[in-house]
């Protein structure tokens, strides 16, 4: 089994790092760990006052159960994946039902963030992406997708995104053995960390796209 870790800025490309990757390999052998799935249960905060809360912060996150479910899957065991609301800030009951892969992808900005989590991990990706073009697919993507003004993207992207990338997101580089540089766009460097993929696996190297 390889465990892989890749983070990367908000609106770096990482979705599409890991999607190219997973349509890259035979069906079935990848499984997903979106680290937006591991985010804090906040139903203990009074409503009024989760609107405050900072999900680009490594506080956010439960990280000794996201490490601990890594741990079951690297033992061969199955894992209940928890889900999370983003309109009430809290987890669901409801959970993913997943069973171990010979490849686990855990995808996030802060996925390199944690030591426990990265002493986990066969190889550490950074997705590495220019800072304005982030900023131009965030705003498209939060007008788009979530309805925002784009006053209100980039009052949000001064405010939270922009200092937490500095602080946390941009340092956590240094513990990548992959740096993309301009993300799901360089295939060049897909096809690099899916050779490595198919090499440590023992499987058959398909024609690169």
């Amino acid at each position: 089994m390889l465990i892989i870790g890749i983070a990367g800025g908000t609106g770096s490309g990482k979705t599409t790092v890991v999607k190219k990757i997973i349509e890259s390999l035979p069906p079935g052998e990848v499984v997903l760990l979106p680290q937006d799935s591991y985010y804090k249960d906040n139903s203990h905060v009074p409503v009024e006052k989760r609107q405050y809360i900072n999900f680009d912060h490594p506080d956010a996150f439960d990280w000794p159960l996201l490490s601990e479910q890594v741990t079951l899957l690297k033992e061969g065991k199955c894992i209940e994946q928890p889900t999370y609301s983003y309109l009430t800030c809290c987890r669901l009951p409801e959970t993913i039902h997943i069973e171990p892969r010979d490849v686990v992808i855990i995808e996030g900005i802060l996925a390199l963030c944690d030591p426990q989590l990265r002493d986990l991990m066969d190889l550490k990706v950074f997705v590495d992406t220019d800072s304005d073009e982030r900023l131009i697919r965030v705003i498209q993507r939060d007008m788009i997708e979530r309805g925002r003004t784009a006053e209100a993207v980039m009052e949000r992207y001064t405010r939270v995104l922009k200092p937490m990338h500095l602080q946390f997101i941009e340092p956590s580089k240094r513990y990548a053995d992959l740096i993309i540089p301009e993300g799901g766009s360089n295939q060049i460097a897909i096809n690099i960390l899916k050779m490595f993929i198919e090499n440590n696996l023992g499987l058959p190297h398909t024609d690169n796209q």
